[in-house]
């Protein structure tokens, strides 16, 4: 009984996967090829669009944001809660189209 448990476990991933949309994978190897790309760029981008693509990234990988924004002493975490909370309410979809985006722009602006 046990193996048709496990069979059937595995019918139901089996169709899960078959679900998923065809460009859902390559979206994501997009996003994952434009979050390495952006560590080359030449030149170092300011901290506006730094901090918009951190919030992009995070609400991409994790959603919405999930922890408490950080007390005011610590600078550098309260930007970063901040840039990420503005992207809160984007779906990670909508929030990985848009880091691709944004990071194309920074290539374009500062090159590879």
């Amino acid at each position: 009984m046990a193996t048709s448990l496990n069979r059937r476990d595995w019918l139901n991933s089996s169709e899960r996967r078959s679900r998923r949309k065809p460009q859902e994978g390559r979206h994501r190897a997009d996003f994952d090829r434009a979050a390495e790309d952006v560590r080359k760029l030449k030149m170092r981008p300011d901290d506006d669009e730094l901090k918009e693509l951190y919030g992009l990234y995070k609400q991409s990988i994790i959603g919405d944001i999930d922890i408490e924004c950080p007390g005011m002493l610590d600078l550098k975490g309260k930007a970063k809660w901040e840039a990420w909370n503005l992207q809160k309410g984007l779906s990670k979809e909508d929030a990985m189209s848009a880091y691709i985006s944004k990071a194309k722009d920074l290539i374009e602006k500062y090159g590879i």
